[in-house]
């Protein structure tokens, strides 16, 4: 029997503004991404995303992203790969302190938005740099990274752990990468569509690109993204799919 990931960004209110159902969608995946406070999340977020998460039975991650509140950590971010790696170091520490004090464990760490992008499609300096941070802090500690991206291919050249993420809820563009958010159709709001699109990623490691190009997926991991609108129908449509199809969702 086929298994995989079913993982959702979360953990990203902030203060009095409220982003996403972290306990709806939690009952729907096997593990959860959590901001560390930089693009989202501050510490009384983090302590309730995280004991929702524990309560839920779900593996928890660290989902660093760029020092951009204002921004949601979406917009690029001129930073050289030093401070990439002090950053994401930083915040794994503030995620450990808040995991180890409920009794928890840190089981991935997954970059987020415009940081994501940039380890993914531009930059193997910064890409090396992530892949650093996380060795420094724990070297068996796996890295989620978008499939076929540089963060892939510089955690295989460290010998370090790492799972390749497909997007069930974002259009490809033809070669593979993410399409740009603003293009007509990058983001997938329709629950049916993203589910039939899981199912065949899990089973066939293929999806098509917004054109119409078929193109190679193959993760171990499936994202959600909390913010999106209908993002627990979503949640909801793909695991139930994924489970008519014969596949497993458990964390890897």
């Amino acid at each position: 029997m086929t298994e995989i990931d079913l993982n959702v960004d979360a953990g990203e209110s902030f203060g009095a503004w409220t982003m996403g159902d972290d306990a709806a969608l939690f009952a729907e995946v096997s593990s959860a991404n959590l901001a560390c406070g930089f693009h989202a999340g501050d510490p009384g977020t983090i302590r309730r995303s995280l004991a929702l998460a524990i309560e839920a039975g779900i593996a928890v991650g660290a989902h660093p992203g760029l020092p951009d509140l204002a921004g949601f950590g979406r917009r690029p971010l001129a930073q050289t790969p030093q401070e990439v790696r002090d950053d994401t170091l930083y915040q794994l520490g503030a995620m450990y302190a808040f995991v180890r004090a409920a009794g928890a464990t840190l089981h991935h760490l997954k970059p987020h938005g415009a940081l994501n992008t940039a380890v993914a499609e531009s930059s193997d300096e910064h890409a090396d740099a992530i892949v650093r941070a996380v060795r420094e802090f724990d070297s068996d500690l796996p890295i989620i990274a978008i499939a076929g991206s540089r963060l892939q291919h510089a955690a295989e050249r460290a010998g370090h752990s790492v799972v390749a993420e497909g997007f069930p809820d974002r259009a490809y563009a033809p070669d593979g990468s993410l399409a740009r958010r603003g293009t007509p159709g990058a983001v997938i709001h329709d629950p049916e569509l993203a589910a039939a699109r899981a199912v065949r990623m899990a089973l066939h490691g293929t999806a098509e690109a917004i054109d119409g190009t078929v193109i190679e997926v193959r993760p171990g991991t499936l994202c959600i993204h909390g913010d999106n609108p209908g993002s627990v129908a979503t949640a909801r449509a793909i695991r139930a799919a994924l489970e008519r199809a014969g596949v497993t969702v458990r964390a890897f």
